[in-house]
This record gives structure tokens, sequence and C-alpha cells, in this order.
């Protein structure tokens, strides 16, 4: 919660496949201090890991659908809080969490943002249901998304008319927003694309 007792719109923090770990609860404080009401779901109920080979065992296990529909909680509970003005709430994602924020989009959630930091884009077909806007943000040195898709699911947004914005930073990799993974994380990249985050968040949830 931002400080005081003033009403602000909200945004769901989507975690990225490491879990709800200590960086997805900093950047949730650091949405707050921008004026978001912010929840965070823990989509892997109480786990978390800090090597790849668990985090990757703990997102094959994820059942997608389930997580869209606690996301989706997530949204229907954000509108009913009484300090939630205007009712509009967004989803950010990183990675895991990036595609999750686009699934839920294409859900009919009614989402009124979508940020996705370096998520896996959809394919064709649950890209048509998306309209909310869409922030997408890449590394351009990441090699897990091929630049390609990425083009695709920008063409498909930019056909059907949805507001989108893309950025790649050309030299960042995957997970450079991260900085608790300092292999990763590229300190000039992640500052361009906080800035612009937030910006689009207060744009589509005024």
């Amino acid at each position: 919660m931002p400080e005081g007792n003033a009403t602000f719109p909200a945004v769901i923090a989507i975690q990225e496949w490491w879990g709800l770990v200590g960086h997805i609860k900093e950047v949730a404080d650091r949405l707050a201090a921008e004026g978001f009401i912010v929840l965070a779901p823990d989509l892997y109920h109480g786990e978390t890991a800090s090597e790849p080979n668990e985090a990757r065992k703990l997102a094959m296990a994820l059942d997608r659908k389930q997580a869209i529909a606690e996301i989706e909680a997530a949204a229907m509970y954000l509108r009913s809080h009484p300090r939630v003005a205007p009712k509009k709430v967004a989803a950010i994602g990183w990675c895991m969490g990036g595609g999750l924020a686009l699934s839920t989009a294409a859900s009919g959630s009614q989402l009124d943002a979508v940020v996705c930091f370096y998520g896996r884009p959809l394919e064709a077909r649950e890209a048509a249901k998306i309209k909310a806007p869409v922030l997408a943000l890449y590394g351009g040195l990441g090699t897990g998304i091929p630049v390609s898709i990425v083009q695709d699911f920008e063409r498909q947004l930019e056909a059907q008319g949805v507001v989108h914005d893309f950025h790649t930073y050309a030299g960042a990799g995957h997970a450079f927003f991260n900085d608790g993974r300092p292999e990763a994380y590229h300190a000039e990249a992640a500052a361009d694309a906080w800035g612009l985050a937030v910006a689009w968040l207060r744009q589509y949830l005024q």
C-alpha cells in the first residue's frame, strides 16, 4: 500500500519462475511507493527456488489455468477494495510472470493494462483476444525467446488495433531487470524499463 489514506489504482505483480522471492516483494514495494496498491499472488503456494533446475521444475509443475484463475481472482479482489479508485487494475510480470500477464489479458479478465518484462509472447489465436494496452520489454541478448516471435506478436497486436509499445535493449540479456541476479542484471536497461513501466501504468490506470 502507498502511504496515506487516499485511494489509488491497483497493480498485480506476477512472479518469475523463482517464485514469490524477495526481489518480487521489493518491486511490489517500489510500485507502492509510485502510488499503486499492489498485490503479488504466490502462484507456487509457498515454494521458491534459488537454482535454475529447481525453478524449472516448479514452473513445469505449475497449472497455468489455475495460475491465471488466481491472477483473475486477484484482479476481482483489487477492484472491490475500498481504497482502489479508479476501479482499474493492471498486471505486470517478469519472465514466466510476463507470459502469465499476457495470458490473463487474453482470458477475458478485462485488465486495464499489461506490462510484460521478457515474457513469452502469445500465439496468434490467444493474442487475438487481447484488448488491454501492452508494454513489452525485452533484452536483445536473450536467447530463450526468439526475436522472430516477439516481432510476430507485435505485428499481431498492430493488426488488431491494440495499443502497444515494444522495446528491446540491445546490450541486455534475459532477466535484465532482476538486480538479485548479478549475472543477468543490466542497470541502464533496468532503469529505463522501470521508467517506461511506471509511466505506462499511470497512463492507463487514470
